[in-house]
């Protein structure tokens, strides 16, 4: 079994954030879950998982981040950058980086040791892949959930909150990551992004996802996989209050 290094990104964005001061906190990793701070339920899922030998957590406020999380010989919490894409591209930089590198996030709450472990497996050798959950499942199991979809031939995607970096080459996708980072929840700008052949392609439906993941990786010299989850719960996290509350709701069992 590929042991693999977990990067959580526990970053806060500048200035207020209306949704963590609502749930008494000025951090949004901090907002509680089903009773607990919403970084733990990750960095707990991925301390469960048996291919995760090491967690490093990313944040600014380390020593509240800290606080709040459980004491392990693998948990590490450590400076985060400005961004995510900047603290990321550090990381790749870095000759003592480990891989293969899993990234997540700490609004993960749903995630849990079998989609790692799903995720882990079918992305290991790539150097980049990148986990996703298409439509109709999740639509199946949540109806009344909303999304950003990224839409191509053959099906529509939403991001899972899952990366993973199997060397330093991949360092040129997280280039072309910075340019659209505070576009991210704009599918057709990140799609955009990609090209004007991924543009067209996306908006005629002319490519599946795979053909234009092949396509970027071929231009930036990398292989990039699609690892489309089987649990489509992993596309949801929680970023505003409609998602808290479904979290709170599935955790509880009541969706």
């Amino acid at each position: 079994m590929t042991s693999w290094t977990a990067l959580v990104l526990a970053g806060s964005r500048p200035g207020i954030d209306p949704f963590a001061q609502a749930h008494g906190t000025d951090l949004k990793a901090l907002i509680p879950v089903g009773g607990v701070p919403m970084v733990v339920r990750p960095v707990q899922a991925l301390l469960t998982a048996p291919n995760i030998d090491q967690v490093r957590v990313l944040a600014q406020h380390r020593d509240r981040i800290a606080a709040a999380l459980p004491a392990d010989p693998r948990l590490s919490v450590e400076p985060s950058g400005e961004t995510i894409a900047a603290t990321i591209a550090a990381y790749l930089a870095d000759p003592t980086t480990r891989y293969p590198l899993l990234v997540t996030t700490a609004d993960h709450a749903l995630l849990d040791p079998a989609m790692i472990a799903d995720f882990c497996a079918r992305a290991d050798g790539a150097d980049l892949a990148i986990g996703l959950v298409e439509r109709a499942p999740l639509m199946v199991r949540l109806p009344q959930t909303r999304r950003t979809w990224l839409k191509f031939r053959g099906g529509a995607y939403s991001g899972a909150n899952l990366f993973a970096f199997g060397s330093a080459k991949a360092a040129s996708a997280v280039e072309l990551w910075r340019s659209v980072e505070q576009d991210r929840k704009k599918g057709w700008r990140i799609i955009g992004a990609l090209g004007l052949p991924a543009l067209i392609g996306a908006a005629l439906r002319l490519r599946t996802l795979d053909e234009t993941l092949a396509a970027v990786g071929q231009r930036l010299g990398i292989s990039i996989r699609k690892v489309e989850l089987s649990n489509p719960l992993a596309a949801v996290d929680v970023d505003k209050p409609d998602d808290h509350q479904l979290v709170t709701a599935i955790l509880e069992g009541r969706a």
